[in-house]
């Protein structure tokens, strides 16, 4: 089972996801993919950290996610990506020139044979103004193609507003 679970900053997504694992009743392995560039984003670590189970694995992996995947999701398990839009700014700071598209096949390739629940955190970033800067657009644009590709292959898909989930594929929770 792949789930997908989109929001906006501090829209509750990162808390659903959290009850998605642990109603999976699997043991569960926190990939974080967060660097704690600022105080502000170490805060934040820091938030969820204090979030989460005592008894849940992490997994920091900032970069290497794809081949974390593919090794991980050989064992029955629940795995929380926490979160895919951090994972793809590292990306774009690290290998700005990359291509994207073979990137993203590559993640979802790492899905095809898993023995795991995945479920991925992602920020929907396109739907407020368009960014003025080239990396910025560059982002935002990236952002929602690895959103698109991701939604097709989950099995199901959640955007919450507010701390409320609205299920836009797959059974309701």
């Amino acid at each position: 089972m792949i789930s997908l679970v989109l929001g906006g900053a501090r829209s509750g997504k990162s808390r659903f996801a959290e009850q998605l694992a642990t109603h999976s009743q699997l043991p569960v392995l926190y990939i974080a993919t967060a660097t704690a560039l600022d105080d502000e984003m170490a805060a934040r670590i820091t938030h969820h950290q204090t979030q989460r189970p005592l008894e849940w694995q992490t997994c920091e992996c900032p970069l290497q996610l794809v081949e974390t995947l593919a090794r991980e999701s050989q064992k029955p398990q629940c795995i929380l990506v926490d979160c895919l839009t951090l994972w793809l700014n590292n990306q774009l700071f690290h290998y700005p020139q990359q291509n994207f598209a073979q990137l993203f096949d590559q993640l979802i390739n790492s899905l095809e044979q898993t023995q795991a629940t995945i479920i991925f955190v992602a920020n929907e970033v396109g739907l407020g103004i368009i960014p003025l800067g080239e990396v910025s657009r560059t982002f935002v644009d990236e952002a929602g193609r690895l959103n698109q590709r991701l939604a097709q292959r989950a099995d199901q898909v959640f955007f919450i507003a507010a701390g409320l989930p609205l299920t836009l594929k797959g059974p309701a929770v």
